[in-house]
């Protein structure tokens, strides 16, 4: 919503605070200023001036005209293309050294064979608005000589704010009024309020769909001026509140919008064929509407019609053939209360996004609509020597009954005391009727339909009141309490994955087809009804998607080595229908709340991580991968071990099963080359993930990891090269010689698997790094010699292992 300050003095004649004094305020009460737009300030050296002759000058492509130009001053020549004036009319003239919107210099030049001193202005030109077909002629009366700045008002500022869904009335200059001057503490008269006719001798009127309309007011106007310009003031408000100047008509019905909040629309009285009708549409009914476009209506569409059938679609746009055109004279002025679903359907489903459905979607003012058709019939009287010829109002809609309030209720919820005075007062503020003391009984005012309840009247409280008023208090935690066990043990498991050099993400659950089937396929994650994106319609079965994605859009940007990682829910099957739909009046029942949970799909929580580039100035491999899932393993106090497997999107032959107990827990290894082709990730891309659930659970069995014994004395490191047959897992191969090498060993690593003719066929070479280290002494060579000779031996005793020269 673009509210000029300019208008919201006229409304509040006491205002005198600065733009950023009123956005500062409004801030205060919840409403978001994004910007404050200055305007004027690039205008000066234009003033009024007097056409005094006019020269058609011939032989060129199009019109020119050389004229002179009084300014009081002296007397101007200029050269000028357009048409719409004539000799006497008061312009705005732009004299030499002058500026104009877009940081344009005004000069004097040669051209056309005369001498151009100067330019006269079309409002496009000064800003006043986008007319751009003539220049701007000024009413007769206008003072020669004056600062065109100053007379039509061009110096002005515009708040620009961003209006939330539940807050309709402030889509208008007459709510933003009331809450600057509930903020300034400043009278508020009400622009709606006003000596309404008597309804009677109108156009005939019918509703027929109560559920989509429930005020339907309609006034006639006839002896219109077709030929009645929109006066300047008038352009000028439009323009700087985002809409473009049209015609008399037209314009009224969008100050009318603009001011008050209530969205209009004007017939062609004469086009008009039989009584207007509300109802829905029917089947196979179409609709030219006023951008050309030939519509198909739905049967759950809101329309305006008369004898020749739909007229308007109800509250987004008007039709075509009853278009109010050049010739019009007698207008139908439509004021008229449609409800907000039927509306926000149609404009969705019609892609017609307008001003009107934006208002009617976010709920308009029952009351306001006699209010608003009158101040338009007024305008058309006053600008275009139009005469009111009838009304009629069809009135449906019921009042909303009034709330009990505690009056306490603010201050036990905010935490700061609210006098009992404030609170009336700030309801009163809104425009509510209070009574009551305890228990305050209020009645919401017909504009504001989003009180609904004690939370809404609570929240205008202390929005009005002042959020920065609110004391900011950390409540005190009870006794015991804190992080659970499985929440302390993912944060350990998330610090794990960072000491790895991973950096944490946070990917958003949807995924496509074409991103599952990339990775093999076979997985049948549950759909949504309503995607966010129809190439993302799916629930993730696996963190992989997700981040091999992210992978992409960081390499994409010249980022080579990316190690990334995420914990977070994955879907792996479809779940089923829920039996039962909920009442929405109240909580469900426990049968209820059980059946709807175990419709839910499965949802485990996983841990997933890619890696790609270089780590530690060599290439990045399949033992990366594994060794961060063991990492993770070790920090839960877990003894996971690997072997070797070919399964899904992995490299069948750098890839390892991850184990607990024996049962499979994840995969962690090189993607296969198929999927790195496919998704155009860089060679060798590895990636892990494993059932985090799974391991935070068994976690919580085994209990808190035991500190480590942390000695004093330096550690020595002895690397080992064992010979085993192709089938035996290195896990295995690791687990022996920890138990050979006994207490001594305090880290056992893989960083070297070979196969070739040097070994055999059907055998391959695992090499070890062992770190041995005593709590209590140095280890003599002989006892490092011992441990490593006891550690092999213990390996060649379970599986045949031979040590390689």
């Amino acid at each position: 919503m673009r509210v000029p300050v300019s208008w919201l003095r006229v409304l509040l004649p006491g205002l005198t605070a600065s733009a950023d004094e009123i956005g500062a305020a409004l801030v205060r009460v919840g409403l978001e200023v994004e910007q404050i737009h200055r305007f004027g300030d690039d205008v000066r050296g234009v003033v009024v001036g007097r056409v005094l002759d006019i020269e058609e000058l011939t032989g060129n492509k199009k019109p020119i005209r050389y004229c002179h130009v009084d300014i009081g001053s002296r007397v101007h020549e200029v050269i000028c293309g357009a048409t719409n004036f004539s000799v006497g009319d008061l312009v705005a003239f732009a004299t030499p050294g002058g500026l104009l919107p877009g940081d344009f210099h005004i000069t004097s030049r040669q051209t056309y064979g005369h001498t151009s001193d100067g330019m006269i202005c079309s409002a496009r030109e000064l800003g006043v608005s986008d007319e751009h077909d003539g220049i701007l002629v000024l009413p007769p009366d206008t003072p020669l000589g004056g600062d065109i700045v100053e007379l039509l008002a061009l110096r002005d500022e515009v708040l620009d704010i961003a209006v939330t869904p539940d807050r309709g009335y402030a889509l208008s200059m007459r709510g933003m009024a009331r809450e600057v001057a509930s903020a300034f503490g400043l009278p508020y008269a009400d622009p709606a309020h006003l000596t309404l006719p008597a309804v009677g001798a109108g156009h005939p009127v019918r509703i027929d769909d109560a559920e989509g309309c429930d005020r339907y007011v309609a006034r006639t106007v006839t002896g219109l001026d077709p030929r009645a310009p929109s006066p300047v003031w008038l352009q000028r408000r439009l323009y700087l509140a985002g809409m473009r100047p049209i015609s008399l008509a037209v314009d009224v019905t969008n100050h009318v919008l603009l001011e008050l909040g209530q969205p209009l629309h004007a017939f062609d009285l004469g086009k008009l064929a039989g009584p207007v009708v509300v109802r829905r549409a029917k089947p196979g009914e179409r609709l030219t509407t006023l951008d050309g476009q030939d519509r198909t209506l739905d049967p759950d569409d809101l329309v305006i019609t008369d004898d020749s059938g739909p007229i308007a679609l109800a509250g987004v746009m008007g039709g075509a053939s009853t278009e109010v055109g050049q010739d019009t004279t007698s207008l139908l002025i439509e004021s008229a209360r449609f409800l907000p679903v039927p509306i926000a359907r149609a404009s969705r489903r019609h892609r017609l996004p307008s001003e009107a459905s934006r208002r009617f979607e976010r709920g308009v003012d029952p009351e306001l609509a006699p209010a608003a058709a009158e101040a338009a019939v007024r305008l058309l009287v006053e600008l275009g020597g139009a005469a009111s010829a009838g009304a009629t109002d069809v009135d449906g809609h019921v009042t909303a009954p009034p709330l009990r309030l505690p009056v306490d209720l603010p201050s036990r919820l905010a935490g700061r005391d609210y006098e009992p005075a404030a609170v009336r007062r700030r309801l009163q503020d809104v425009g509510c009727v209070v009574e009551g003391d305890d228990v305050l009984r209020v009645t919401p005012p017909s504009w504001r339909p989003d009180l609904t309840g004690p939370a809404e009247l609570v929240e205008e409280v202390l929005r009005l009141e002042g959020y920065d008023t609110i004391p900011v208090r950390l409540p005190t935690a009870p006794a015991g309490r804190g992080l659970t066990d499985a929440q302390r043990l993912r944060r350990k498991a998330s610090r794990a994955l960072a000491a790895c050099g991973l950096l944490e993400v946070v990917i958003p659950p949807f995924v496509s087809e074409a991103s599952l089937e990339s990775l093999g396929g076979g997985m049948t994650p549950p759909r949504l009804v309503n995607p966010l994106a129809e190439t993302e319609a799916l629930l993730r079965p696996s963190l992989l998607p997700g981040l091999l994605a992210a992978l992409q859009r960081n390499v994409g940007r010249g980022l080579s080595d990316v190690a990334l990682f995420e914990i977070g829910v994955v879907f792996p099957g479809p779940g089923s229908t829920a039996t039962v739909t909920p009442a929405a009046d109240g909580r469900p029942s426990d049968d209820d709340l059980a059946a709807l949970n175990d419709a839910l799909p499965p949802q485990p929580r996983h841990a997933g991580l890619v890696l790609a580039g270089s780590r530690s100035g060599r290439p990045v491999d399949w033992a990366d991968a594994v060794e961060a899932v063991l990492a993770l393993g070790r920090a839960l106090g877990l003894p996971l071990q690997t072997r070797s497997v070919a399964w899904g999107p992995w490299h069948p032959g750098r890839t390892a099963e991850v184990l607990l107990e024996g049962g499979r827990v994840g995969f962690a290894g090189e993607l296969h080359p198929r999927v790195i082709g496919l998704l155009g990730l860089p060679v060798r891309t590895v990636a892990a993930e494993c059932n985090l659930d799974v391991l935070v659970a068994a976690a919580e069995v085994a209990g808190a990891v035991p500190a480590p014994v942390v000695s004093p004395y330096p550690a020595a490191s002895v690397d080992v090269a064992l010979v085993v047959a192709d089938g035996v897992a290195a896990a295995d191969v690791e687990a022996a010689l920890r138990e050979g090498a006994g207490r001594l060993a305090e880290d056992i690593r893989l960083f070297d698997v070979y196969t070739g003719p040097q070994v055999g066929e059907g055998r391959r070479s695992l090499a070890y790094s062992l770190r041995l280290r005593a709590p209590d002494r140095t280890l003599t060579d002989v006892e490092v010699l011992a441990a490593r000779d006891a550690a092999v031996a213990e390996a060649a005793r379970r599986h045949d292992a031979v040590m390689r020269a």
